[in-house]
């Protein structure tokens, strides 16, 4: 049987990490039997992070890599679609892997208000003693790291307009059908419905949590693919 290594469930959410949920709809898409194993350390990991798929052969790190094991093995997820919408597909993903992460991050770990709460529960394996000393050395490595990736440099409210473009690029796709490429979820859905989320999820109503929990239109979406693809 596969085995899912991930971060374990937070914030009513299958996972803490939008990529470990995504893998894990991905195993569900595929059909195959699987089982999860929760993380709090990914240090050992490939990659040094999660999720990792243990085929008993191998471990797989990385969702993108997981998906191209799983359909080396014979699964279909966007079998339905055009070229082109595969082509849209493919950028949807991009947009919510590597814009939209980085801004849920920025709300979760840079917001003083929201930070004691993410800082209590993904470290809360770690000794009290120890908690904040070792959680707040690695909140600001990971924040220098926002601000040489760039995305830490802008304010946030210039944040939460760039954001807004991304919004409003899934709405208009979900206006011609209940998932983005029509009446079936797709890989992109499995990377852009975890990642709005996630987003929804944070533990304190944020101006961008709020922006999507107060989206009629993007909420719906969100619960329409969990009941589509239900986790255990």
């Amino acid at each position: 049987m596969l085995v899912l290594y991930t971060y374990p469930a937070g914030f009513g959410q299958f996972s803490l990490s939008p990529f470990c949920v995504k893998a894990a709809a991905l195993l569900k898409m595929s059909g195959r039997d699987w089982s999860r194993r929760d993380f709090d350390d990914p240090r050992k990991m490939p990659l040094a992070k999660l999720p990792v798929l243990n085929t008993q052969e191998r471990l797989i790190p990385d969702s993108q890599n997981i998906r191209r094991y799983l359909e080396s093995q014979g699964a279909t997820f966007d079998v339905s679609l055009s070229d082109t919408q595969r082509a849209q597909s493919h950028a949807l993903i991009r947009m919510a892997e590597e814009h939209l992460y980085f801004n849920l991050v920025l709300d979760r770990w840079g917001d003083d208000r929201v930070w004691p709460t993410i800082r209590d529960v993904y470290f809360a394996k770690v000794p009290a003693l120890l908690r904040r000393p070792v959680a707040d050395g690695l909140r600001r490595r990971l924040l220098r790291g926002l601000h040489t990736h760039g995305i830490a440099r802008f304010s946030a409210s210039e944040r939460l307009a760039r954001v807004e473009e991304d919004l409003r690029a899934i709405q208009i796709c979900l206006w011609q059908g209940p998932f983005l490429m029509g009446n079936r979820p797709c890989s992109a859905d499995l990377s852009v419905a975890p990642m709005l989320a996630a987003i929804r999820a944070t533990p304190l109503a944020t101006p961008l949590a709020r922006r999507v929990a107060e989206d009629a239109q993007l909420s719906d979406y969100i619960d329409r693919l969990e009941e589509a693809v239900p986790l255990p």
